[in-house]
């Protein structure tokens, strides 16, 4: 539905672009790593209250550590999505790919009326669609964003694009709050096709680097295929780029599967085959595995790529 920016459904003009930030309340659904990232960045700014909720808050050791981070950041920890949610202004969406449609389902149950969500996750134009339509009937203000590049290092400054109709209403109090966020597409689903058409060569890098060195190092050639490399692209610092792609890949596989299976998604839907974002996707996946059955309990978070690759050795 396109409306005006700067009117509500009810026709009373929308002033939160131009109310200070102290006065707002933020809710986050999702409190991994994007979300504690924000959580933090968005008390620096002076928020009234930061809220947030994560389906994982009833497992026990992820909420130890959740907790002593939300109160070391002044973040409220809620046990359900209402209490998160519920007198929020502006709510952040930061789930995985797969979870997208469901946490934008919770949300809808609860949202107060002319609440804007903003949704991060990486997920196909489809299901930005969906929940746009789910948020917007239920009486909220639904802003698509394509995060265009990993949250760390940037923080809340990590460059995104917003899509839809609300996005022009939302852009100026994202801004206030740090973010560097610009205005996209007025259509949903534009924004997020730029988003995982990237990443089927992004996350798609990062699965060849991981077979093209795994295999390297059970040869004996890994010298030579980077020194290659180099070569070939002499711009690009071989070594370390393939240690943080191993590093982001090991820490988080399974989120790097669930966008490329919504990468796929987004291939099929324009009527072609997701060869490459599907082998991604299976790669990623395959990593995944290894973390979650113990491979890579002893590395460090700086640990190099070839360390990685013998732990998965051992493992294998």
């Amino acid at each position: 539905m396109s409306i005006d920016a700067s009117v509500s459904r009810n026709g009373v003009h929308d002033d939160i672009a131009t109310r200070s930030v102290h006065a707002l309340d933020v809710a986050l659904v999702g409190y991994g790593e994007v979300g504690r990232i924000f959580g933090a960045a968005l008390v620096g700014a002076g928020v009234a209250a930061v809220k947030a909720f994560d389906i994982l808050h009833r497992d026990t050791s992820w909420a130890a550590a959740a907790e002593a981070r939300a109160a070391n950041d002044r973040v409220v920890l809620a046990s359900d999505v209402a209490g998160a949610v519920a007198d929020a202004e502006l709510i952040i969406c930061a789930v995985t790919a797969a979870a997208t449609a469901t946490a934008a389902r919770q949300i809808g149950a609860v949202i107060s009326r002319d609440a804007l969500v903003l949704d991060v996750n990486s997920a196909s134009p489809r299901t930005k669609t969906e929940c746009a339509d789910v948020i917007d009937r239920a009486g909220g203000r639904y802003v698509e964003a394509a995060v265009m590049t990993s949250v760390p290092p940037y923080g809340i400054a990590v460059p995104m694009l917003l899509g839809g109709p609300h996005a022009a209403a939302l852009q100026p109090v994202l801004a206030k709050l740090g973010f560097k966020a610009e205005i996209g597409s007025e259509t949903y689903g534009v924004d997020s096709a730029i988003k995982l058409c990237r990443s089927v060569v992004i996350k798609g890098m990062e699965a060849l680097i991981i077979e093209s060195l795994l295999g390297a190092r059970r040869y004996g050639v890994e010298d030579q295929v980077l020194a290659s490399l180099t070569e070939t692209f002499p711009g690009l610092d071989w070594e370390t780029q393939a240690s943080y792609f191993w590093r982001r890949v090991v820490q988080h596989g399974r989120r790097r599967a669930e966008e490329m299976r919504e990468a796929a998604i987004t291939i099929g839907d324009a009527g072609l085959t997701p060869t490459m974002s599907a082998a991604s996707a299976d790669l990623q996946a395959w990593v995944a595995s290894l973390r979650a059955a113990g491979a890579f309990a002893s590395a460090a978070g700086d640990a190099q790529w070839r360390e990685l690759a013998d732990l998965i050795e051992r493992k294998t």
